[in-house]
Parts: structure tokens; C-alpha cells; sequence
């Protein structure tokens, strides 16, 4: 590069100003650096070093200088030893080798002007920045050598398949960095189907039409090529996979199909329909679809596609009916997944050709058919309680095939036992009274299901439905509910209430709100308990105790009542027990059945022993007037004594029942003349053992109060007392000379089960029996 000097023309203006203003007194002049432009070539071929410029300071003038220059390509990194001046007393820069742009394009370096003789620098370094003006030494390239698409054989023409880029590392925005493309060679190379490229984008697009069947594939060679000087260039190849397109109409492999198909039957594959298409296999283009166009107004058929086999499978969902309809005409028709299209003008357009179709002549086959209800079910309405011999209604049912006195009715649901149907006429009666609320019944819904058979071989059935609707009526009173029937409380809890729960199996109105009333009639429950309901629950009330009652087990009598004032009387057992850990009753020490549980033997032991007692004084008033001899004990005669007859108890209505560590049940001349019922005229009957642990406890209303007996001891006593009053017996007068008689010998005695070994119910006994034996 020519240097060129321009150094005089400093000087020269200096001279001239020292001239015009030498009558004034001197300034000091501005410093300033001189420097020629400093521009390198890449990959400069030398040879090196080379002169690449020149710098200068008017400081020159007054000092000898020296110049140094430092920086990038000086003596720091990328490039050491670059740059360098050659003569620190002329500023000549020189460069010592090519340099890359694409490595380094440019290059800051600092340029300083010393005094030589002290090397004090005169003034402010010089900062420049050195361009390397780029060479077109690299061709665009492309991200691959090798592009593999696919392009749908429906692509519109003109559409972009596929977009080409490349990277070139020239210098941005100049020609050397400008890149065209440009299509080499297609293969094959077709009139009707090929490709073009955008020349400055590189979007490769289609031209005309493609067919699958003419060429599956396409070879494609594209160049990119710079506007440097001289340009350079590279290529790319991208291979083209033609996607097969639906451009082949599905069709029949015949036009007319006969089959026969049973009446009353489903079936699946009752006929296949192969077809043929020419498009690619195991695509859209080639898969089908089937519909029935006509004839199928009923919905008896369905078709679908084979999936392995793309032929059509003719199904039959709905029964048919040979005295409905006894032939069908279905016309099939096909088509693929994919719309069917067509190239016009070198474009693919939708196809408008009509689809294949097949006719399938259905010819069906008379069979028996069963009987048919009209209706399949009805509903009826009828009152809770209804009696038996109501008529609720008739099935009416039809056979197709034969008269229909030749159809016979069963009934095959009737839960509850309730309904009969006359086995021809199809009348369902009632035969029980009805209840509505009846586990059998839902949501007031009984339902009765019928058979209807006909005289067919085989015989075949028809179903037919009754739903029975109850309608509701007061026929249950309120109840209280069991977690309200045996309630606990701590002595030292007086006023906490126990909350009572009711119940009532009947319907709105005849439910709720209930009524909550004590017994006013048993004495001393209103001085003791309280009844109180809460403002809007009607189903629910509080019992509180208005004094201290000592532990033990009591019964509160009350009557609850619903809305239309049917009324019920409940107990609440209620057990007074001392919590000496807090707020839970203590447990009892010792365990066994609840005495609500043992109150039925111990009635029927009651009973027992009221028929002995009548049996005993019968003997003594119309028996033998004298009695002699001694009789001997035998285990096999035992009978139950009623202690304390003298003893007057007291009242007991409120009186706990004592805790006895020997505990014998309750028995006195009143109570063994009673019912045996837990209520004995007016007093309840109350027969747990004293120490047996009991949640809910009835108190004690007895006339008279005895004392508790194990029932072993209790039995012991029976016979021992029987025993001596049969020997203390008083002759009677005018019978000195009276035995006993033996009317019949059975045997030896042998012993006998213990009275505490009966085990039998008190419902089990006849309510009649006490006043018999009385």
C-alpha cells in the first residue's frame, strides 16, 4: 500500500500564523496526532513485513520524540506480534503476516509519543481502530448435505414444500455474504409433476400435480451460490417422499348380494363385503368406511370395516320380524377415510364421482316369537293396607304366532308374597294385606314382574312389569329409636338433659312434628323427669331430672305422639350411676345378659311357679283330708316358694334397685298371679339380677319387695319347704285310716333338669294361662 505524505501541511499553517501574529505574544499551540488510514487486506499473500501507515505528533517540532504503539496484535491477545514500528523517530507501522476477518475483524491499538531524553510521555495516547477488510474466501454453506421430506400427493401446486438456508462467513451485508440458490437437476424429471426454488429465499415449491403410482420419489440437487468476486459456491440434495393420496375410488367386488337371517336374533358378520382399492394399503387413502344409504329406516343393521382385511361386516342390532316385515333391501355404499380428489389444470381438486354401492337382498326366516306385553309395564295406585282380594290390574300380552288363549301368565317377582295372577287371564289380585312399609318396598314403589308363556317348541317368554304405588296412611305411630330406648347419667350430673329420638315409618303429614308427653298417671314421674322440645325440631325432646336420684335403674313412661295425633307409649330406661372417674358411669363388676334380656325367662319361671302354687292348693283343698307317712325327696319334684308373704314392701316406683352381691330374681303372690307381661296391673315387672352391669335399666314398680336369690339356692329352698309341708300336713277328720295311693308306677324316679335350665319365651306362652291357673 502507497503511503502517502501529508505532513507538510501542519507546518506549513503553523508557519503562516507565527507570521501574521508575531507583534502579539506567544500561545501555546493544541497538541494533535497526524495519522494515515490504517486498513489491512485478509489473507494479505505479503511478502511481510509490510508498510500498512504512518503517524505523526506536532510535538515533534520542540522535542525529540520517540513512538510506541501497544494493544491487541501488539503484545496482547488475539495476535502478538502483528504490528509493529519499525523506526520510533518516523512512526512507520508495519505488519508482519495475513491476518484472518473471520478470526479478528478489527483490531484497537494505542499509540504514544514520549520525550526521548526523560521518556516522559507529551501527550495523550493515540486510540485506533484497525478494520480488515474482508476477502470472498468462503462459500455459503448448507446445515446438511442430505435432506429427506415427504410431500402429500394433494399438495396444491405452489405451495412451499420445504425451506433451504445456509451459512456464510463472509462479511454480513455485502456481496461476498450474498447468497442465491438455484434447482441443479430433478429425477425424474417429469412434464406434469416437478419442483422450483425461490432464487433468493431458498423455498423449495411445487409445480403441478404429483401421482403416487408415476413417481413414488423425487431427487432433487439444489446450489447456493455468493456474489463475491470471484464467487463461490456448494450444493445440497434432498430426496422426496411422495405420500400416496386418495386418488383411487374403493369398489365392490360384486354389485348384488342374497342372504336369509332369522327372525328375533342378533347376530354379528352376517354378511362380509370385500372391495378393492388401488391407493397404497394400511392408509387413509386405502382404509374404508361402509354406510347403509337406504333401508335401514328401522335401525335392524349396522356395517363396519375389517381393519386387517378393509372388507365391510354387515351386523344385525335389532331383531327382526317376520310378521312385521319378511324382506329388506339395504344399498351399501363405500368410501375411504380420506376425500377422494382428482388433478385439474395441473391442481388437485375434491373429486365429485359418486360413491361405489352394493344392494343386500335380507330375506327373513319365520321363527317362534315370544309373547309381547302392551304395555311392557304400567303403574298402578293403590292405599297402604290394602286388604286381600283387591284387583289391581291385568297384563295383556299378544303372540304374534298363535291365538292368544294359548299364552299362559307366572308370576316371577312378587317379594313379599302379596299378589296372585290368573294363569290365563293375566289379573294380578291381592292376596295379604299390603304394607307400605314393607322392606320389599321403595320409595312407596312395589314392583311385581310377570311371565307370559307360550305353546311354542320351545316355549318362549315375555316379560311384562306392575309397579304398585302405596299411598301413605297413618297406620304407625312415633317410636323412639333405639340409641333412646337405654340412656346412662352421672349421679352428680343432675341437670344434664339425655336427648330422646323418634322415629315414625309413615310419610309426610303423618309424621312429624311428634308430641312428647309423660305418663302422668305413674306416680311421681312428673315430680322427678321433665319433657322439653326445642322450637323447630319436631322429631327430637329433652329429658331432665328435676331432683337428685340415688344410682340405680329407673323407667320414664311417656307417650309420643304424630302430627294427626296417633299416639304410642315408649319407656326410657335410664340408668343414675356414680362416675367416680369423671363423666362415664362405672363399669359394673360383674357381667351377664342385660336384665331386659333375662325379664322373658323370668317372667315364664313366674308363670311356672303360679301353676304350682294353683296345683298345690288344689291337692290341699279337694285332695285327701289326711295325709300320712313320710315322702320321700326326689329331685325329680321341684316347685318355687314365694318368700316374705308377710313382709309389707314398699313403694318402689322410685326406689332404686339395690346392687346385691347375691343376686336370686324377684318373685311375689302378686306377681305370680299376673300376665306375664313386663307390665303386671299397673306395675312394672322388674327381673335383672341386682349386680349385672345394664346401660339402660327399668326401675322397680312391685307391690311387694323381695329379696334376690341365685336360682340354684332358690331351688334347694323350693323343694326343702315343699318337702315339710308335706310332712306337717294335718290328717284331716274322719280320714284315720287314709294311705296314699300309687294309681301308677313308672319306674325308678330319675332326676330331673332344674328349674333354671328352662329355657322358653314369654311370647311363647298363652296369654290366658295365668287367669286359667289362678
Amino acid at each position: 500500500m502507497d503511503i502517502r505524505g501529508c505532513t507538510w501541511l501542519p507546518l506549513l499553517l503553523l508557519l503562516l500564523l507565527l507570521q501574521g501574529q508575531s507583534h502579539q505574544p506567544l500561545r501555546r499551540s493544541k497538541r494533535r496526532w497526524v495519522l494515515t488510514t490504517l486498513e489491512l487486506e485478509e489473507e494479505d499473500p505479503g511478502p511481510f513485513p509490510k508498510l500498512v501507515g504512518e503517524l505523526f505528533n506536532n510535538m515533534s517540532n520542540n522535542v525529540s520524540l520517540m513512538y510506541l504503539i501497544r494493544g491487541p496484535g501488539v503484545d496482547e491477545f488475539p495476535e502478538i506480534g502483528l504490528f509493529s514500528i519499525e523506526d520510533h523517530h518516523s512512526g512507520k507501522i508495519y505488519v508482519h503476516r495475513s491476518v484472518d476477518r473471520e478470526v479478528t475483524p478489527s483490531f484497537t491499538v494505542y499509540f504514544d509519543a514520549v520525550d526521548r531524553s526523560t521518556g516522559e510521555l507529551v501527550d495523550e495516547s493515540l486510540i485506533f481502530n484497525i478494520r480488515i477488510r474482508d476477502v470472498n474466501d468462503h462459500a455459503p454453506q448448507f446445515p446438511e448435505k442430505e435432506f429427506n421430506i415427504s410431500v402429500k400427493e394433494t399438495q396444491a401446486a405452489g405451495q412451499p414444500v420445504f425451506q433451504l438456508s445456509t451459512v456464510d462467513l463472509d462479511q454480513e451485508n455485502t456481496p461476498n455474504s450474498q447468497v442465491l440458490y438455484f434447482l441443479v437437476s430433478q429425477t425424474p424429471l417429469l412434464r406434469e409433476s416437478g419442483f422450483q426454488i425461490d432464487l433468493i429465499s431458498g423455498e423449495v415449491r411445487l409445480s403441478g400435480c404429483l401421482n403416487y403410482e408415476t413417481a413414488p420419489w423425487f431427487t432433487l440437487m439444489i446450489r447456493a451460490t455468493d456474489c463475491g468476486e470471484p464467487s463461490l459456491s456448494s450444493t445440497a440434495t434432498i430426496h422426496v417422499s411422495v405420500e400416496d393420496g386418495n386418488s383411487h375410488r374403493p369398489t365392490f367386488m360384486e354389485d348384488h348380494y342374497k342372504i336369509q337371517i332369522s327372525e328375533g336374533q342378533v347376530e354379528w358378520g352376517v354378511l362380509y363385503l370385500p372391495v378393492q382399492d388401488r391407493d397404497s394399503p394400511f392408509t387413509p387413502a386405502w382404509r374404508t368406511q361402509f354406510n347403509i344409504l337406504d333401508g335401514n329406516e328401522e335401525k335392524h343393521f349396522d356395517i363396519m370395516t375389517d381393519p386387517e382385511t378393509n372388507q365391510g361386516v354387515l351386523n344385525v342390532i335389532k331383531p327382526l320380524d317376520y310378521e312385521t316385515q319378511a324382506a329388506h333391501s339395504l344399498v351399501i355404499v363405500v368410501e375411504n377415510q380420506e376425500q377422494l380428489f382428482s388433478c385439474e389444470e395441473g391442481q388437485p381438486q375434491p373429486s365429485t364421482k359418486a360413491m361405489a354401492s352394493a344392494t343386500v337382498s335380507v330375506q327373513v326366516v319365520d321363527a317362534n316369537d315370544p309373547p309381547a306385553f302392551h304395555p311392557r309395564s304400567f303403574t298402578v295406585s293403590e292405599e297402604d293396607g290394602a286388604r286381600p282380594g283387591i284387583r289391581l290390574g291385568g297384563f295383556n300380552a299378544t303372540d304374534p304366532d298363535r291365538p292368544a288363549n294359548q299364552i299362559r301368565y307366572k308370576l316371577v317377582h312378587d317379594p313379599a308374597d302379596w299378589m296372585t295372577v290368573g294363569e290365563t287371564s293375566g289379573v294380578v289380585t291381592t292376596k295379604r294385606q299390603i304394607d307400605r312399609e314393607s322392606p320389599h318396598v321403595n320409595d312407596s314403589f312395589y314392583t311385581v314382574i310377570v311371565h307370559a308363556v307360550d305353546s311354542g317348541l320351545p316355549p318362549l317368554t315375555g316379560t311384562g312389569t306392575l309397579m304398585l304405588f302405596l299411598s301413605d296412611v297413618n297406620d304407625n305411630a312415633p317410636t323412639l329409636q333405639s340409641h333412646s330406648r337405654y340412656l346412662e347419667v352421672c349421679e352428680s350430673a343432675r341437670n344434664k338433659p339425655l336427648l330422646l329420638e323418634a322415629e315414625d315409618a309413615d310419610l309426610d303429614p303423618y309424621s312429624d312434628p311428634f308430641t312428647f308427653d309423660l305418663d302422668s298417671a305413674q306416680r311421681d314421674v312428673g315430680a322427678t323427669w321433665m319433657l322439653r322440645t326445642k322450637q323447630g325440631e319436631g322429631r327430637s325432646a329433652e329429658l331432665v331430672m328435676l331432683r337428685s336420684l340415688p344410682p340405680g335403674d329407673y323407667v320414664v313412661p311417656l307417650f309420643i305422639g304424630d302430627r294427626q295425633g296417633l299416639t304410642q307409649k315408649q319407656r326410657v330406661h335410664v340408668r343414675v350411676c356414680s362416675c367416680p372417674g369423671g363423666s362415664e358411669c362405672e363399669n359394673r363388676s360383674d357381667v351377664g345378659l342385660p336384665w331386659w334380656a333375662l325379664s322373658p325367662i323370668c317372667a315364664a319361671f313366674a308363670v311356672l311357679a303360679a301353676a304350682l302354687l294353683s296345683l298345690l292348693r288344689c291337692h290341699f283343698a279337694f285332695g285327701p283330708r289326711r295325709l300320712r307317712g313320710f315322702i320321700p325327696s326326689d329331685n325329680g319334684h321341684q316347685t318355687l316358694i314365694v318368700y316374705n308373704e308377710e313382709s309389707q314392701a314398699l313403694s318402689a316406683q322410685m326406689q332404686p334397685i339395690r346392687e346385691d352381691p347375691r343376686p336370686a330374681p324377684s318373685f311375689s303372690t302378686a306377681t305370680a298371679r299376673a300376665k306375664p307381661d313386663a307390665k303386671f296391673k299397673g306395675h312394672d315387672m322388674f327381673l335383672e339380677p341386682g349386680g349385672m352391669r345394664n346401660r339402660s335399666s327399668t326401675p322397680v314398680y312391685l307391690d311387694h319387695l323381695v329379696p334376690r336369690r341365685p336360682l340354684q339356692l332358690m331351688e334347694g329352698r323350693v323343694v326343702e319347704t315343699w318337702n315339710r309341708k308335706l310332712h306337717t300336713v294335718d290328717v284331716l277328720d274322719g280320714d284315720t285310716g287314709y294311705q296314699p295311693h300309687v294309681y301308677r308306677e313308672e319306674g325308678e324316679s330319675e332326676g330331673a333338669e332344674t328349674l333354671s335350665s328352662l329355657t322358653f319365651l314369654e311370647q311363647d306362652l298363652s296369654p290366658e294361662l295365668p287367669d286359667s291357673l289362678s
